[in-house]
């Protein structure tokens, strides 16, 4: 029989090591001249956040919901609202944002919740189409056309979001931050007992937790890291779309997330990390970039079943 080993020192301390590094990627990128590559990176870590939320639920909760990305644009159109109403501070948008999308995730997750396995998939799938098409609908905003952000938001002490390097570094902040809560989140009893419902939610109702409602918070609380990324990409982008919530791009979300391992620590980030950087690597090369991240797909079930991150794993007999 076999066990894991708790995690050498330099397992723990290096990702954080690397988040600290990024924070000179705007200095140097300013230098060189990679301006390109900075907002790269910062995209990429505005989607390792709703990867993060959406791996709670799914590798520690078991909740496989195949419609995350109407959290995310839940979140963004929160922001194109207020600032059509005039608003104009980004913490005021983004907080909004988190509210919104969770309060929208507490609704659809009371209805989803109340289903198992391929049913819960399926119906997570409708709410999220419904989303979109109410998006669709919203002519006020831009309709299936979209809407553009003309004015960047504040943040304070005259910064704005149109301030590359600053909005950079805020996301870098904000993310680092979602990263800790989670880690955390993990090995707390909170953490424990969704992986307990998880494995086994009939004894776990039988031992007295409160199955529903500790599935339902953290549904809740994925739902809420979703509108943050889905608000921090509309300042990214500068332009909020109903296409950032259409069911393919949960389906992606979902692909990157078991790409990098359920349930594992890092395995979010390190899913989106390699599936965005594969992606821009590939179109440089063939417009048909998508069979050969197919292939590393099925490679991956093969090879590391764990995913990614379980590759880095130490185990013993």
């Amino acid at each position: 029989m076999s066990r894991t080993l708790p995690a050498s020192a330099a397992a723990r301390w290096l990702p954080w090591a690397l988040l600290g590094l990024l924070a000179l990627l705007p200095v140097v990128g300013a230098e060189m001249g990679l301006d390109y590559y900075v907002g790269f990176v910062r995209r990429m870590l505005i989607v390792m956040i709703a990867a993060t939320g959406l791996n709670f639920i799914l590798g520690y909760g078991g909740m496989a919901a195949l419609g995350h990305a109407g959290f995310i644009g839940v979140g963004a159109y929160t922001v194109v609202a207020l600032v059509d109403a005039g608003a104009s501070s980004a913490w005021a948008a983004w907080g909004a944002a988190v509210l919104v999308s969770g309060a929208f995730a507490a609704l659809i997750g009371a209805v989803t919740l109340r289903t198992r396995g391929v049913y819960f998939l399926m119906i997570t799938l409708a709410f999220a189409q419904m989303l979109y098409y109410l998006a669709v609908s919203l002519s006020a905003y831009g309709g299936d056309d979209g809407y553009g952000l003309y004015s960047p938001l504040e943040l304070g002490f005259g910064r704005t979001t149109g301030d590359a390097a600053v909005f950079f570094w805020v996301v870098l902040a904000l993310a680092a931050l979602v990263f800790a809560f989670a880690s955390r989140a993990a090995v707390s009893r909170f953490g424990h007992a969704l992986m307990g419902i998880r494995d086994n939610e009939t004894r776990m109702e039988a031992m007295g937790y409160p199955v529903y409602r500790l599935k339902l918070v953290a549904f809740t609380g994925a739902g809420a890291l979703a509108g943050l990324a889905g608000a921090l990409l509309a300042s990214h982008n500068n332009f909020v779309s109903p296409a950032t919530m259409h069911w393919t791009e949960s389906a992606t979300l979902l692909v990157m997330v078991v790409l990098g391992g359920l349930g594992r620590r890092w395995g979010a980030v390190l899913g989106v990390a390699v599936w965005l950087a594969l992606s821009e690597v590939l179109k440089l090369y063939t417009e048909y970039w998508h069979w050969p991240l197919g292939l590393m797909l099925i490679a991956v079930v093969f090879v590391a079943p764990r995913g990614l991150a379980g590759l880095f794993e130490r185990r013993k007999a």
